[in-house]
């Protein structure tokens, strides 16, 4: 993807004449903002977090309480993958920790193959819903708006869609043959979860002092990032222990790499959004789109269906970069408010990594599950029908859902 950007911004410096001496420094001085410290900040964090055997302790506090229901165990992955993506900040690391933990699990307790697989790709991107969001960060940076505004904007969106996950769950399984947790007493219920809340303790504080920091206003988001790191470390090797020098390091390792990749990204995608602009790209397709309807609610449409189709294309970062500059002129053009186009977004590049044919979140799941790609086809196509099209269609038709949030903690 770096490739690619920079290729697009080279053959349009050539073909244009641009003047590289004018769009380098613009380029560099533009990725010089003390926000974007926060995504490496985060990446690190999320990667001892998944390391640190830290996601164990919170499917084990959620499937006590609700493990014991009929797709419980479903259940507990849903609500896991959130509370873990509020920690992590990332799809990908929640994929990755949840993923390896319940997809093993799922099949030992029943549940097909393919719909677990299908089931935990989708609610892995509860980790780019639920604050903190690397990808809000990056929307926040690129269209000059408030980082928190935009993690508060996919929150409600993000509940919507946990519960409508949990209904497909339960009724998905109604003829199905699942193994569950016989009945336990009151007491020794309570007993488990008091002792698993416990367990969870360490991860929880954690969670506590990004957000209660962030929204309190004692901390940036950047200083929280600085913070997670700081506290995931000792959590990491003397509590959950499963932090070692040796994955420490890896970690860091993969950590750069992955920074480097995005900084690369984020130089490339600011020239070539500039020389876009300088075009007056923005304008000529709200000209184009004007041709094809006035109508907000067709507009809306188009834009959803431009979306889903780049968020099939490449990964969520990637998706940020490439439609922030062009689309949201246009979307406002239209009078949708800027925090709200971040939720649209953010609801439209998750539906698309879960979306055949490309789908690269799905098909790792199966990967891990041990799944055909055939076994993905017919659950995913419910969930999308039953979960992602509903969130989506009231996330962009319902404007208040995702603005209710910032208006009422920030007075956006």
């Amino acid at each position: 993807m770096p490739f690619a950007f920079f290729a697009s911004s080279i053959y349009l410096i050539i073909f244009l004449g641009y003047d590289p001496s004018f769009l380098l420094p613009y380029g560099a001085d533009e990725i010089q903002s003390s926000i974007l410290l926060a995504i490496p900040l985060f990446i690190m964090a999320g990667g001892i977090i998944e390391t640190g055997g830290m996601g164990k302790r919170i499917i084990n506090l959620v499937n006590s309480i609700v493990g014991k229901l009929k797709g419980g165990l479903g259940i507990a992955t849903i609500v896991s993958c959130a509370i873990f993506g509020s920690i992590s900040g990332s799809g990908s690391a929640t994929m990755t920790t949840i993923g390896n933990i319940m997809l093993p699990r799922l099949e030992e307790s029943g549940y097909p193959r393919g719909y677990s697989a299908s089931l935990v790709a989708s609610a892995s991107v509860l980790g780019s819903f639920i604050p903190p969001s690397s990808l809000m960060i990056l929307y926040g940076w690129i269209s000059n708006q408030s980082v928190l505004a935009a993690f508060l904007s996919t929150v409600i969106p993000g509940i919507i869609f946990m519960i409508l996950l949990s209904i497909i769950t339960i009724f998905y399984l109604k003829n199905i043959e699942i193994k569950t947790v016989g009945p336990i007493d009151f007491k020794t219920r309570t007993k488990h979860i008091g002792k698993n809340t416990l367990s969870s303790l360490p991860v929880l504080i954690l969670a506590f002092i990004v957000l209660g920091g962030i929204y309190g206003g004692f901390m940036t988001t950047t200083e929280a990032a600085g913070v997670s790191v700081i506290y995931s470390i000792p959590v990491g090797i003397w509590i959950t222990k499963g932090l070692n020098g040796k994955n420490f390091y890896q970690v860091v390792v993969k950590s750069a790499t992955m920074t480097g990749i995005i900084m690369l990204m984020l130089f490339a995608s600011m020239i070539l959004s500039r020389m876009l602009v300088t075009e007056h790209l923005p304008e000529k397709m709200t000209d184009l789109l004007l041709v094809i309807s006035d109508n907000k609610i067709i507009i809306l449409l188009l834009v959803n269906l431009v979306l889903v189709v780049i968020g099939m294309l490449m990964d969520d970062v990637s998706g940020v970069l490439l439609t922030t500059p062009i689309l949201l002129p246009i979307v406002m053009d239209f009078g949708v408010d800027p925090i709200h186009f971040a939720a649209i977004l953010s609801v439209n590049l998750g539906l698309g990594v879960v979306t055949p044919p490309s789908a690269p979140l799905l098909f790792l799941a199966g990967q891990l599950a041990g799944a055909k790609p055939i076994e993905l086809f017919k659950p995913t196509a419910i969930i999308i029908a039953f979960a992602w099209l509903p969130v989506l269609a009231i996330t962009t038709y319902f404007p208040e859902l995702s603005l209710f949030l910032p208006k009422l903690l920030l007075d956006y």
